[in-house]
């Protein structure tokens, strides 16, 4: 039986955050186990309040495969959860092997198996039956080490619970066919501010300028962008009512910390496996055009060049999500 395990995943924010939940549930059911998280640095807040058999490692993606092997031999570990399995881990963990058999001391390893989605089934809707979700997968992981499953898992996000109405929206992502064009993003929070929600904005420090003139010219509209670091942000993120999000690593952020998220999707689908962490499917916004969805991640150029599929999705009907959750 494994006393120690070293849990990796050490890029893609948004499936890093994913992994958060997972872990905490797994922990909880394996007391008698040590966990050390290898994850990056920035995402430590998302891992603070975890079982006392949790430890976190900020570990730096960029270094060479050796010199992650010495940061995870450090730990001490005696088991692997591989949640990455790229080549760069992949190659720091063989060298831990060998160094393992070396040593001979026990190694076990497991590995996340990603699966693929055939670009030609999915572009002609044939491969559109629903992924196992990315929290399942990870799941799997523990269990392939042995680990006493959790129980199931009927986590839920947290209800609205007061009338402060104060809503959180990410309208930016890593690729243009997940991003909401920019004239419908600020219509809604246009109608938003009208409606006496308070709203605050969140993306990156480049992203900043176009958020602030958002703020500048609505009442009741602050921008986050750029002014916090990603703890601060976390607590901000925390004590919203709903999030707003694009298929982007905010989605996931909010559904690590219990908040609702109306998400919105465009080249993307919620049933490649990448949807929040106990968000109700509902919530998930879309057109449904026939030309959606094209692609796995979003990195696709559209094929008609407009991102039509995001275009059709209008205020109003992210609006009347938004209110339909207030009113319940």
């Amino acid at each position: 039986m494994v006393k120690h395990v070293l849990v990796i995943r050490l890029s893609a924010l948004g499936d890093a955050a994913i992994a958060a939940p997972v872990l905490r549930r797994w922990a909880m059911a394996n007391a008698d186990v040590r966990f050390t998280m290898a994850a990056p640095p920035m995402l430590a807040p998302l891992f603070d309040e975890m079982p006392a058999n949790v430890d976190f490692l900020g570990v730096d993606k960029r270094q060479p495969a050796r010199s992650l092997c010495r940061i995870f031999l450090s730990t001490g570990a005696d088991a692997v959860a591989n949640l990455h399995h790229v080549n760069r881990v992949d190659r720091a963990l063989r060298l831990m092997r060998l160094e393992a058999l070396v040593r001979h001391t026990p190694l076990t390893v497991s590995t996340l198996r990603k699966g693929k989605l055939s670009r030609w089934l999915m572009l002609h809707h044939l491969d559109m039956r629903p992924r196992r979700p990315q929290h399942q997968r990870y799941g799997d992981v523990f269990l392939r080490l042995g680990l006493t499953p959790p129980p199931p898992d009927n986590h839920t996000v947290a209800p609205l619970h007061n009338a402060s109405r104060r809503i959180g929206f990410a309208p930016f992502a890593q690729h243009q066919g997940k991003i909401w064009p920019m004239d419908l993003g600020e219509k809604l929070v246009a109608m938003l501010s009208e409606r006496g929600y308070q709203v605050v904005l969140f993306g990156s420090r480049g992203e900043a300028p176009t958020l602030e003139q958002w703020a500048a010219r609505h009442e009741g509209v602050t921008s986050a962008a750029g002014r916090y670091s990603f703890a601060e942000e976390m607590e901000v993120i925390g004590h919203l009512q709903l999030m707003v999000s694009m298929d982007s690593a905010n989605m996931h952020f909010a559904s690590a910390l219990g908040v609702p998220v109306v998400s919105i999707w465009g080249a993307t689908h919620p049933d490649f496996g990448f949807y929040g962490y106990g968000q109700p499917r509902e919530l998930a916004v879309s057109s449904g055009r026939r030309c959606q969805p094209c692609s796995a991640y979003g990195n696709r150029r559209c094929r008609y060049g407009d991102y039509r599929c995001l275009r059709d999705i209008s205020p109003d009907a992210v609006l009347e999500k938004i209110e339909t959750i207030f009113e319940k």
